[in-house]
């Protein structure tokens, strides 16, 4: 930016002494680039608004690889095939109108230059021409049919003017007449009086303007603006052409192919991560892959069509990668809304292109990524039976149908929403198996954290088994991001290394968001925002069944004003009753801090209300917890399939609905109860952790439970359970 601003000054100093010839810059936000604000008034004019513009910011993004780790994006971030970027049409557009307008005024410049000086003829009668040739001021006429030129004598003692060119050279003067086209120009001179001789002194050449040059002559005035402007068009749809041949390949496949030469992108087991029975199960198909015979003598037939299911960041393409890389295969990827265009039968030929390609290099697998894009169910009420999405999900079933049983082409899927796809879709002979990606526990958090750390300078305080344990519910992804900022914040403090502090600041900006230093609270509202997160704390360190606190702090990040931070002992798959009571109430503790210590309430409760308010919900309509309503599913985890979320009807009668209503006001009210109990209570260890916050924003876990063990408050410590070989019956 310094630089762009000295070169603004130079060019103004330049332009005011206006001696200089160098080239001027000027400032992008004083002076644009006038292609960029005629491309912005095109863009106006045709209601494209900022379209341009994005598309350039998009053409500036390069194509990431898959990294390693269980979601997909691990360290070894290959690259994968490059994509060809899409010129902005905008802005060619003006820059080959533009050429074209300099092209034009250097044709009539080129031809002024070459046309030669030129004398303006002037128009006399014929009367007059006679009078001039009897008195020997003309040298020579040159007539053609009506048309009589004629040139006259520069002498000066004759009297005769001259004329001056353009050039400053010295001509003679030309003047015309016109005679009548029957009679001859000798007979016209006779009949006004001019002697024979004084005739027969003047040179008369007869010329017929029949030629090829008189054609062009008459021609090219109108030739040429014509061939200029079908030039124009030329220039300007020359760049369009890739388009037109786009149009003729649109039902042609888009999808992207990894050979399994290619080295630099092929990724195997040992690449990823976590996900152990995940890729037992896919190591049959690399054996089927490898060794097809071993399978087809025994009569077995490996499943045609294998769906990944798991939720976001989970590692799933990534995967489906290992298992082309395990076998040495080709692998065809693409995502489901690269088949539907709004163009009717694009996607089922698109489908069909692509698994003729496959089976052109078999053994290969293919793999769509995002398959409920195309694969929902179907006759959902949104276009008709006959939409493009359904025709596109019917050719993919027949394709599947079509497999031979020695076929070795594998497809493989993956979604976050098993929920909507169509039964046809699941039924045996397609996807048939089914391999789900659940998040990864401590032990895989920390081998995705070692994956990602290769390729980066740690110090010596990193601690990564304590990472790893305070980032329960993180998937890969998440793992991948917050090692990423770590790198990030040590390179933003010029530091060579990552160390440990780094990543636990990364940690709290992967989940609530990075630090809002600028938002400034003020005394009241720093003391109320104490209170309010020393509420939540003291509640969650008193209950018995509430996760432990690992750090309290008052500073805002991302949309909180504070935050609590509660991370569980151990990861655990299943909560009991007690545990969603002990949630709700801990929700609970900054409304009632706000309401018994201050005497008001503010919005900073808002979000802990809606989160106490729809658990208290599940546990009444999905989990059986109400004692009144008693052990029946009132609503489904998602309802039926319609623009891209589930809409539940309401499957019980209004008088179920009061009481689901009364159930869920009883748990928030007894919950309520209860914190404002333990509030009172313990009114000083409030008072504590509120005055240590005001004074230090932040908590962490060992200043936080010198503050519990000051007053008394036992602290929560893991249980060490020694775990007997289970024994499944049944």
């Amino acid at each position: 930016m310094k630089k762009n601003q000295h070169n603004g000054q130079h060019n103004n100093h330049n332009n005011n002494q206006n001696q200089q010839g160098a080239d001027q810059t000027v400032k992008a936000k004083t002076n644009p680039d006038p292609i960029e604000k005629i491309e912005e008034v095109i863009n106006e004019a045709l209601g494209n608004g900022g379209d341009s513009k994005k598309d350039k910011d998009s053409m500036k993004q390069a194509n990431q690889g898959d990294v390693k780790g269980v979601d997909g994006q691990g360290g070894k971030n290959p690259k994968g095939p490059r994509q060809v970027k899409k010129p902005n049409s905008t802005r060619t557009i003006v820059n080959n109108l533009l050429g074209s307008v300099i092209i034009f005024f250097a044709i009539i410049a080129l031809y002024t230059y070459t046309a030669g000086p030129s004398i303006e003829t002037q128009v006399i009668s014929i009367t007059e021409l006679a009078n001039d040739i009897q008195n020997d001021r003309v040298e020579s006429v040159v007539v053609s049919e009506e048309k009589v030129t004629a040139t006259y004598k520069s002498v000066v003692d004759l009297g005769v003017d001259v004329a001056t060119t353009s050039a400053g050279t010295v001509a003679p003067i030309k003047k015309e007449t016109k005679k009548e086209p029957q009679s001859s120009l000798i007979e016209t001179l006779a009949n006004l009086g001019v002697p024979a001789e004084k005739i027969s002194a003047v040179k008369i050449e007869n010329t017929l303007d029949r030629g090829a040059g008189y054609w062009i002559l008459n021609i090219l005035p109108f030739l040429i603006p014509i061939l200029f402007f079908l030039f124009i068009i030329w220039f300007l749809t020359r760049s369009s052409r890739g388009a037109g041949v786009q149009a003729l390949s649109f039902g042609q496949s888009r999808a992207r192919m990894t050979l399994p030469e290619d080295n630099k992108v092929k990724i195997t087991f040992k690449d990823v991560a976590g996900a152990k029975e995940a890729k037992q199960e896919l190591a049959e198909i690399v054996d089927f892959l490898k060794n097809p015979k071993k399978f087809i003598d025994i009569g077995a037939r490996i499943p045609k069509g294998i769906l990944l299911m798991g939720a976001p960041g989970t590692g799933k393409t990534l995967l489906a990668r290992a298992v082309a890389g395990e076998a040495g295969v080709a692998f065809f990827s693409m995502s489901g809304s690269e088949f539907v265009e709004m163009f009717v039968g694009v996607g089922a030929s698109r489908v069909r292109d692509l698994f003729k390609v496959a089976k052109g290099t078999a053994p290969a697998i293919i793999f769509i990524d995002e398959i409920d894009a195309v694969g929902r169910v179907r006759g959902s009420g949104m276009g008709g039976g006959n939409d493009e999405r359904e025709q596109t999900l019917n050719q993919i079933l027949v394709e599947m149908d079509g497999f031979e049983p020695n076929e070795k082409v594998i497809v493989m899927a993956a979604t976050n929403r098993p929920d909507v796809l169509d039964p046809a879709l699941l039924r045996p002979g397609r996807f048939d198996r089914r391999v789900t990606i659940d998040l990864p526990d401590r032990s895989d958090r920390l081998a995705i954290l070692e994956v990602h750390a290769k390729n980066k300078p740690m110090a010596e305080d990193v601690h990564l088994p304590l990472i790893a344990e305070r980032t329960p519910g993180f998937s890969g992804a998440d793992l991948f991001s917050l090692m990423n900022e770590g790198a990030i914040l040590a390179a933003r403090d010029s530091r060579t290394k990552i160390g440990q502090y780094d990543l636990i600041q990364s940690i709290e900006k992967v989940m609530l968001g990075p630090e809002r230093q600028s938002h400034i609270l003020s005394t009241r509202e720093k003391e109320l925002t104490a209170y309010h997160e020393a509420g939540h704390a003291l509640l969650a360190s008193v209950l018995e069944y509430a996760d432990p606190v690992h750090k309290v702090s008052i500073i805002s990040r991302g949309r909180a004003a504070g935050y609590t931070l509660k991370l569980p002992l151990e990861d655990r798959k299943l909560q009991s009753r007690k545990e969603f009571i002990d949630d709700i109430i801990v929700s609970l503790g900054g409304y009632v801090v706000e309401k018994h210590v201050f005497g008001d309430l503010t919005t900073g409760s808002s979000n802990d209300l809606q989160v106490a308010t729809a658990l208290a919900r599940d546990m009444v309509t999905k989990y059986g917890m109400s004692e009144k309503i008693g052990p029946i599913a009132l609503e489904a985890t998602g309802g039926r399939a319609m623009f891209g979320k589930g809409v539940g009807d309401k499957d019980y009668s209004d008088a179920i609905g009061k009481d689901i209503d009364d159930e869920v006001s009883k748990i928030m009210n007894d919950a309520y109860e209860r914190a404002l109990k333990i509030i009172t209570e313990k009114r000083s260890v409030l008072d504590a952790i509120a005055k240590a916050l005001v004074v230090a924003e932040n908590l962490e876990q060992k200043e936080y439970e010198q503050i519990l063990v000051a007053h008394g408050i036992e602290l929560k410590k893991k249980d060490v359970i020694v775990e007997d070989p289970v024994t499944i019956v049944g």
